[in-house]
């Protein structure tokens, strides 16, 4: 069970208070390797998200032993010996411990392929919507290629309105880090944090598949989800209040619907979620 939730992560060698197993003395050697590979990788408590320098010490003989929080008291990050699958359920509770767990004591690297599928999951859902609402029997309509260009003309229409709600968050936070952010802000860690969080998105598909008479709120509570998600990543991430991180989310959907409103102008935007809640009511 140890295994799974220690994966991706370096393990410690010892300490100044570790006792060699057998002899009862200090052992200084590891103390010196340790500080080095600290110093180039830094974890996080997992519960007052103050930095670490290990997550725990692996003694002689596989004896390993979970580092103690110095600021709270508490093991570092209990999740190292916890299964997947249990940490992947916290993480769907939205626990802050389970983000912290993922974002800063692992090593994922999958959130640029996570985020491809999210996009295609959704671009398919907007043109399953675009094919359901234009039916014809028009021969021409059932061109191979031309439904093969509706969907990839939905990809791209995902893709911009998903880069324009994590402009609209980048530049709210940018814009209140002076007064309210202390500490530098990582964009890059955010911007990973964004996407790890999105995966809500996959589950556009079953509600697509196994259609029937409460899709349109399926599609709603998947919504939500997938915004309280990107909500507790923000403020893991970057560990600012609630008030700050919603109003975040609020700078993100709004400049998401004005990217909507060009496209609706332009007559490009034929499955942007608003357009699937009203037809799918409909």
């Amino acid at each position: 069970m140890g295994t799974g939730g220690r994966s991706g992560l370096r393990p410690g060698r010892g300490n100044a208070e570790g006792v060699t197993a057998g002899k009862g003395k200090t052992d200084e050697a590891p103390v010196t390797s340790t500080t080095a590979a600290s110093a180039s990788c830094q974890y996080r408590c997992i519960e007052c998200n103050q930095e670490a320098k290990e997550l725990y010490r692996d003694y002689n003989h596989g004896v390993l032993k979970i580092t103690i929080c110095k600021s709270c008291q508490k093991p570092v990050d209990k999740y190292i010996e916890y299964d997947p699958v249990i940490i992947l359920i916290n993480a769907i509770l939205c626990k802050a411990q389970a983000y912290r767990h993922i974002l800063f004591n692992t090593k994922i690297n999958m959130h640029g392929k996570l985020c491809v599928f999210c996009l295609l999951c959704e671009a398919y859902l907007r043109w399953w919507q675009l094919q359901d609402s234009s039916r014809s029997i028009d021969p021409d309509d059932f061109i191979r290629y031309a439904k093969e260009w509706d969907f990839y003309r939905m990809f791209v229409i995902a893709s911009l309105e998903q880069t324009a709600y994590f402009i609209g968050i980048f530049t709210f936070l940018w814009i209140e880090r002076p007064i309210k952010v202390k500490e530098k802000l990582n964009f890059t860690l955010l911007l990973k944090a964004l996407l790890l969080s999105s995966y809500g998105k996959l589950l556009l598909i079953p509600a697509v598949i196994w259609e029937h008479d409460y899709t349109p709120l399926c599609l709603r509570l998947i919504k939500v989800f997938v915004l309280t998600s990107n909500f507790q990543a923000i403020r893991v991430t970057l560990n600012i209040n609630r008030k700050l991180t919603f109003l975040a989310i609020l700078s993100g959907l709004l400049v998401e619907s004005t990217m909507v409103y060009f496209f609706q102008r332009m007559e490009w935007a034929v499955g942007s979620d608003c357009a699937i809640y009203k037809s799918q009511d409909f």
